[in-house]
């Protein structure tokens, strides 16, 4: 599984998406341009020690990524779009493996032609009156789910060997 930034705006946001996307064992494409200069002093805070152990592509333009997509990605992995506008709540949606999750930029979403080309689009439901979540916590809550559908994370093993069960 896969998660996609569309030209992010908030390095802390950002951090804390490839600090998750580095625990969940995700593989990340950063769409540039992004709204802050990418570089350890802004993404640091967030993203820990942890920025070092994600498998972190880098594209820079939407068309560099759509061009880079059919070699990134599982045969057959779709493109989910998380995005208030769609009409499928993320709940009811069946995941697979080979997905790749995107989240647009916090200030603007993402285009249209971003839109058409998703293969699904998922929202979180949420009461009347409120616009949208913060991009990582909803990454998060989906990311949560479609592990969960599709069977990972897998038991760990620790250093004395035994095993730990994640998640139920």
């Amino acid at each position: 599984m896969r998660l996609a930034l569309y030209q992010p705006d908030i390095p802390q946001n950002t951090g804390t998406l490839l600090r998750l996307a580095a625990c969940f064992g995700l593989s990340v494409d950063l769409i540039e341009p992004c709204g802050f200069i990418f570089d350890d002093r802004r993404l640091r805070r967030s993203g820990m020690d942890y920025l070092a152990a994600v498998d972190l592509t880098r594209h820079s333009s939407w068309e560099a990524y759509c061009q880079t997509r059919s070699r990134l990605h599982v045969p057959g992995g779709r493109l989910i779009l998380l995005t208030t506008r769609a009409s499928m709540p993320y709940t009811g949606f069946a995941f697979k493996a080979g997905d790749s999750l995107m989240v647009g930029s916090e200030s603007s979403g993402v285009p249209p032609s971003v839109h058409e080309a998703a293969d699904a689009r998922v929202k979180i439901p949420m009461r009347g009156g409120f616009r949208s979540l913060n991009v990582a916590v909803a990454a998060a809550m989906v990311i949560g789910e479609a592990l969960r559908q599709t069977g990972f994370p897998a038991p760990a093993t620790t250093s004395t060997g035994t095993t730990e069960e994640h998640g139920s």
